[in-house]
């Protein structure tokens, strides 16, 4: 596919922004959708809107089908080895509660230790916070190296007999640096220790196979990955799902109701209780088969890898521009570019940026450890999906340089 053929399936990449074409920065935060997921959410509220899993009227088959088929699609995209182990959720910050409340509740106590990374998004530190407040376990903190990369040497001396998880993410959503997820994964298991993998980047930029990772968990949302908004997916482990209480009581999570005694439906329905988000979670069928499109398709990946290049020599050549997150050695980069300017505030320049129809993201981006690691109260982020063309990186480049020479 060409650049060209993928931004027309993209409707809202054809408007302008206070009279200039708007160049779409902040993919990281929010992609935009494809006609194909628009289209889907729109036919299913419009002729198949009725509550799934219950009545045995056509529109509630016709509804429970497409949420159905929709577990056997986010199965492949993730390499599953069953259906049963995908739970849908709300989006990566459900699922990062929902295994911080569930497993939390089965195996941590009193003085056992959980490890996060210093470059956790919030979604991925604040809810093992709160496990920690609940249960008088101990957080300990994964350390980065001045580049960005995880320290993963590290790692074993921060495990001890009290470590119960090891919660880390695939992809940086600041950093933009594909971490060594299998490596961390094999060492923690070494340790009987298993591990959560926050893959809301993850699986955008990066063909998944959660089985040849071999993490025990894995976690990501559907509006980063072209499908609607309110839509995520948890993968367990199958052994972990079962062994976990539920995170929510309601209907459809029940096998039998007694005021002597509820039993539980099996996995994974004993994670999905309530009605849920069943027009909107099927969209996830279309844009994943276009994710997986991405990722395979070598026009594609060639344009990302030349995007990436273009913008790394930029920004490391470039005394003014300070860029977090530079790989080294065998680290890989994603398009995803934070970076400070000296004598120039975030915001200010993104909102500069923004008259000139460039969408950028500006602040801490929900990783406030991570700026404190580098001592800084924020970052300018510009993150690139398959949609954008080097034409946008280098008009980026020209309008940022017009926005610095303003403000300093």
């Amino acid at each position: 596919m060409t650049v060209q053929e993928i931004r027309s399936r993209f409707p809202a990449l054809a408007q302008t922004v206070y009279g200039k074409p708007l160049v779409y920065l902040d993919n990281a935060a929010t992609a935009q959708r494809p006609l194909a997921v628009l289209e889907k959410e729109f036919v299913l509220a419009s002729k198949s809107n009725a509550n799934i899993h219950r009545a045995v009227h056509k529109l509630a088959v016709d509804a429970t089908e497409e949420y159905e088929k929709t577990r056997d699609a986010v199965r492949d995209f993730l390499g599953a080895g069953s259906r049963e182990e995908i739970v849908f959720t709300s989006g990566a910050t459900m699922s990062i509660n929902l295994v911080a409340t569930c497993f939390g509740e089965a195996f941590v106590g009193e003085g056992d230790e959980i490890i996060v990374s210093v470059a956790e998004h919030h979604s991925n530190i604040v809810p093992w916070q709160l496990l920690c407040r609940r249960k008088k376990a101990v957080l300990k903190v994964f350390e980065i190296d001045e580049f960005g990369g995880l320290m993963v040497d590290s790692l074993e001396k921060l495990i001890s007999q009290r470590t119960k998880i090891i919660a880390i993410s695939h992809i940086s959503n600041v950093l933009g640096l594909v971490n060594p997820v299998r490596e961390i994964v094999q060492i923690a298991h070494n340790h009987d220790i298993p591990v959560l993998v926050d893959g809301a980047q993850g699986s955008v930029h990066e063909k998944i196979d959660v089985r040849e990772m071999d993490c025990d968990f894995y976690a990501f949302s559907g509006h980063k990955v072209y499908g609607a908004t309110g839509t995520g997916v948890l993968y367990g482990k199958k052994k972990w799902l079962e062994s976990m209480p539920p995170y929510m009581g309601g209907g459809e999570m029940i096998e039998t109701v007694r005021f002597s005694g509820t039993t539980f439906a099996p996995v994974p329905g004993k994670f999905e209780a309530g009605t849920q988000n069943f027009n909107a979670v099927p969209t996830l069928q279309e844009a994943l088969r276009l994710a997986r499109e991405f990722q395979e398709d070598a026009e594609v990946i060639e344009n990302q890898k030349n995007i990436t290049e273009y913008l790394l020599t930029v920004m490391t050549s470039d005394p003014r521009i300070h860029l977090y997150g530079v790989p080294r050695g065998t680290a890989e980069k994603t398009p995803i570019f934070s970076f400070t300017v000296e004598g120039a505030h975030h915001e200010d320049l993104a909102l500069i940026l923004d008259k000139m129809g460039i969408a950028v993201r500006s602040g801490q981006m929900c990783a406030e450890p991570l700026m404190d690691r580098f001592g800084v109260t924020g970052m300018l982020r510009a993150s690139f999906a398959p949609y954008n063309t080097l034409e946008e990186a280098e008009y980026f480049v020209k309008c940022l340089n017009k926005a610095i020479a303003m403000l300093v």
